[in-house]
């Protein structure tokens, strides 16, 4: 496994696997790496032969009051865990790598992008489909791969993928979550003891909302004031969305009768959490299709 933090560096490694016929597949990531993170790595490994995984804190991802500075970087330990996973490459540039001073070009999906986490936090869309792009751009893969958990995410840059005729396979694997169910972030150790427990509560909202879907509610408003009352038993959790949406336009449907994206974000003391659930009025709730 190379490390590599030069942009010439990483198009020249990209490059001479392409050469060898190797089909190249990237999971971008900010790092401190936990299972998700992982899991994402090995269907890489079982799809593609040169597995390149990108660590970057991207600064134009989080807004002025965000966690930017504090997010954690631990770059040696998830070094350790790559290395055991077989991944052929790590790509950790600087900002200064990234964005160089006179960088100018931003890339934006609109109106997707003021959308569920876009609406709470502006701008923050316009940063990931920018550093996407570079990625892309420097790593050349054939298959990129990210994680349900950041379902927006997976929609917006499914969305630029086929407005720019990028020939790239975007893959979008499963959740994973703790044992109580809540998803697998690398946020979730800002949370103490007492406010882990209470960050249970998105996940509970959302089996509520599945379980009346497969009991035949399909009314997205009654589904949605189910989901935030459970929300509102937790005196630890302040709501900022629940809302039931197409899963690929992200615009508010009425009913779940085709499916339905349902996505919840909350507050548990300062640390920001997301979850969110695929379900189908014909039955049960299941993960996303792979785009």
């Amino acid at each position: 496994m190379r490390t590599i933090h030069s942009v010439p560096e990483a198009q020249a490694a990209c490059r001479a696997a392409r050469r060898e016929g190797k089909r190249v597949a990237l999971v971008p990531t900010l790092g401190a790496l936990h299972e998700g993170h992982l899991s994402l790595v090995r269907a890489a490994r079982a799809q593609g032969d040169f597995v390149v995984v990108s660590i970057f804190v991207n600064p134009l991802q989080f807004g002025p009051s965000e966690d930017f500075s504090k997010y954690p970087r631990m770059l040696a330990e998830d070094s350790a865990k790559l290395a055991a996973e077989n991944v052929d490459l790590i790509f950790a540039p600087t900002a200064d790598d990234m964005y160089p001073p006179n960088a100018s070009t931003i890339v934006e999906v609109k109106n997707l992008s003021e959308r569920l986490d876009g609406r709470s936090r502006p701008g923050h869309f316009k940063g990931v489909t920018t550093v996407v792009t570079k990625l892309f751009e420097i790593v050349r893969p054939e298959l990129a791969f990210f994680g349900q958990k950041d379902a927006a995410q997976a929609a917006i840059i499914r969305k630029m993928v086929s407005d720019l005729n990028m020939d790239i396979q975007i893959v979008v694997e499963a959740t994973l979550s703790e044992k109580d169910g809540l998803a697998m972030s690398s946020r979730n150790a800002y949370l103490n003891p007492e406010q882990r427990k209470q960050a249970a509560v998105l996940h509970r909202a959302l089996m509520r909302v599945q379980t009346l879907v497969d009991t035949g509610e399909l009314d997205s408003m009654k589904l949605i004031d189910a989901g935030k009352e459970v929300i509102a038993e937790e005196h630890g959790a302040k709501l900022d969305y629940f809302e039931i949406v197409d899963p690929d336009s992200l615009e508010a449907v009425s009913d779940v009768k085709r499916g339905a994206l349902v996505a919840v974000a909350a507050w548990v003391g300062t640390t920001r959490l997301i979850d969110n659930v695929v379900v189908h009025g014909g039955g049960k709730a299941r993960g996303p299709s792979l785009g």
